[in-house]
């Protein structure tokens, strides 16, 4: 793989200079046997996994539905290869361009904090429809979940009965238990449980490597989600978080860095949050300046009531008010350094919404089923970067991806980046970048879009033409609509037939 057009910055003159670099991808053949484990919740992708391979069905009030994976990006997604010798482009699902795992051949655990198995768990949900319920009860009723931790403040049944160094080994033993119960290669960690608060980190506590365990053996404040994180750090297993909360503190990440362990985060960007950033993304690149940016939702489950508390509503405040950001700073002509839209979001809990999410775009959805395809997508991501490695010209041995994936960037709000990364929020950048990451690793080039071999009025040297000779006239490309002779015509521009106006008597 070649890269080149390098941009050199000389203040006050921009100084374009190319730079031709070869860098060789090395991808694994092999997929290995992986294994999920999920901290506080995740029925909901638990069902998706189990009635896909069987293609279960189900009625609802307008027709039968049959179990899909609509709204995973690796499982429902495409990416283009390039164009045939007819200049059509070709394209071939995100999963068959390297080898990756199947859904239904991961294997799922998990801790709870309630003492509820998943079939109970998925009944007091009220998120499927009755039928498929019942048609996965019995799978879903011999899941149990492995006591969980929590902090005191939360109300729970399920908990490991230990003081804090304690609940952390269990966590840690837990894990390979697991992974040599069910003959795993490999095991992921995804924190799918709700909002915490902030953790504040002091120094001297939680900005090292070993801080955090220094901390839980003296007894202070260490959030559940950054324990689950050592835990599964410690042991070797990427660890990536779906809630907005700081988890990954410093020394959590300093620790990822060390082991070489994969970690992402923060807070799945499923609904509101993505529609924004597409509806702002489109009005700053169509020169359209964003003054407000107004966000109200109604949410009726545990995680409405538990972000009913300022604490943990300050932690998802912060990711949802942030993804519009580079965005906006990406043209100075509309906004100047330091102006920004004014943005406010608002969360009320409504007992009574249930698991419907009732936005201010007039919508009314469920959390859950939009997170449990970017759940799975993170998973299969970040198991298909692991045996993946880079080696350009200057390295003197090959490289992995950083410790900090923020390919994962696409399908969050709050971005977790490695140290002098840029953040990119914008939707169709991730995506892009996803889809170009992937081109790599085959061997093709990234996608610009740009086809300007197309666009040229004949081709350029070095321009194969691509497919059929082009029309000495331009064709339209409208469906049903072929061309008519404008002799003896009675129709309008539209084809609309003309009535001959009456002619006036004259005198």
């Amino acid at each position: 793989m070649e890269a080149a057009a390098q941009v050199f910055v000389e203040s006050p003159d921009v100084v374009y200079g190319p730079r031709l670099s070869r860098c060789n991808t090395s991808t694994g053949r092999r997929v290995s046997r992986e294994g999920v484990l999920k901290v506080n919740n995740g029925c909901t992708l638990t069902v998706a996994v189990l009635a896909n391979p069987p293609h279960l069905s189900w009625p609802t009030r307008s027709c039968r539905k049959e179990a899909n994976y609509y709204g995973s990006l690796t499982q429902a997604g495409t990416l283009s290869l390039g164009s045939d010798t007819e200049g059509q482009e070709v394209f071939v699902p995100f999963s068959a361009l390297l080898p990756m795992a199947a859904p239904n051949h991961l294997v799922f655990d998990g801790w709870g904090i309630s003492s509820l198995n998943l079939a109970q768990a998925m009944l007091r949900a009220k998120v499927l429809e009755w039928e498929l319920q019942e048609q996965v009860w019995p799978h879903m009723e011999a899941l149990p979940r492995q006591p969980s931790i929590d902090i005191p403040e939360f109300i729970a049944d399920n908990l490991v009965p230990d003081s804090r160094p304690q609940q952390l080994e269990q966590i840690r033993r837990d894990i390979p238990d697991f992974r040599s119960s069910s003959g795993l290669d490999k095991v992921t960690v995804l924190w799918t449980g709700n909002t915490e608060r902030f953790c504040e980190v002091v120094p001297g506590l939680k900005d090292t490597a070993q801080n955090p365990l220094r901390t839980t053996g003296l007894g202070l404040q260490v959030s559940p989600s950054t324990l689950f994180a050592v835990a599964g750090i410690r042991e070797g297993c990427a660890f990536l978080s779906g809630s907005p909360q700081n988890t990954l503190v410093p020394g959590a990440l300093e620790l990822a860095c060390q082991r070489q362990v994969f970690v992402g985060g923060d807070d799945f960007k499923s609904g509101q949050t993505k529609v924004k950033s597409v509806l702002v993304d489109f009005l700053i690149s169509c020169g359209l300046k964003t003054m407000s940016i107004v966000s109200y939702k109604h949410l009726g489950n545990n995680d409405g009531h538990n972000l009913s508390a300022p604490l943990q509503f300050r932690s998802k405040e912060v990711s949802k008010s942030n993804v519009v950001d580079d965005m906006v700073r990406s043209n100075p002509v509309l906004c100047r350094p330091g102006e920004e839209p004014d943005h406010c979001v608002v969360i009320k809990y409504l007992a009574n919404a249930g698991r419907d999410q009732h936005t201010g775009v007039q919508d009314t959805c469920q959390d859950s089923l939009l997170a449990a395809p970017i759940t799975l997508d993170r998973a299969l991501l970040t198991k298909l970067c692991q045996p993946v490695s880079f080696c350009a010209d200057a390295d003197p041995e090959p490289q992995t991806f950083h410790p900090v994936l923020s390919l994962l960037s696409f399908l969050l709000k709050a971005l977790l980046v490695p140290p002098c990364s840029p953040l990119i929020s914008a939707l169709f950048r991730q995506h892009s970048c996803i889809k170009n990451i992937l081109r790599a690793c085959v061997g093709l080039p990234p996608q610009n879009h740009m086809l300007l071999e197309h666009k040229m009025e004949r081709p350029g040297p070095g321009l194969k033409q691509l497919g059929r000779v082009a029309a000495a006239c331009p064709v339209s490309n409208k469906k049903g609509l072929e061309p008519a002779s404008t002799k003896d015509c009675t129709d309008d521009a539209n084809g609309h037939p003309q009535v001959e106006e009456a002619q006036m008597p004259t005198t």
